[in-house]
């Protein structure tokens, strides 16, 4: 009896424990996936909470599509906008070395793509570091997988711009 007794608790304790963690994935993420139309490609920005330089931590680099504004992107914040099928070039604003990094991205109709804002070592891009004391760093864009991103788009909060 006092078997039976703890696996019901443990189970009920696991059911709780997922409905829980249902409600913690944003509201705004559910609700936009369910808004795409099947003729546009949704692409999903996303910029971790943490910084492996603090002093860039709140920069809100802004994001290009072709050279259009597309919306800024603090950390620790994702937002999604739906673009017509097509060719992308994204790029984003360096705050640091412009290196002319981006990423090119064929969009389908329907598709959904994820692309991740980053601080990174601009000698990663083609440029050498200056010397002691400065290291030209730069924001980056790259692109996510879909599985990689899924996970982490909960961790995120939405920034509708």
């Amino acid at each position: 009896m006092t078997m039976r007794k703890s696996r019901f608790i443990t189970a009920t304790m696991l059911a709780l424990g997922l409905a829980a963690s249902a409600n913690l994935a944003p509201k705004a993420v559910a609700a936009a996936a369910e808004g795409q139309t099947s003729t546009m490609a949704r692409v999903w920005f996303l910029r971790s909470a943490s910084s492996l330089n603090g002093n860039v931590w709140a920069a809100a680099p802004m994001i290009y599509a072709n050279g259009a504004r597309v919306g800024n992107i603090p950390a620790g914040t994702e937002f999604y906008r739906d673009f017509p099928p097509g060719t992308y070039r994204f790029t984003v604003q360096p705050y640091g070395l412009p290196t002319g990094q981006a990423d090119t991205v064929s969009l389908a109709p329907g598709s959904q793509t994820y692309v991740q804002i980053q601080w990174s070592a601009s000698w990663q891009y083609g440029y050498p570091e200056a010397g002691w004391g400065f290291k030209p760093n730069t924001f980056v864009v790259t692109t996510m997988s879909p599985q990689l991103a899924q996970a982490y788009l909960p961790t995120l909060t939405y920034h509708p711009e």
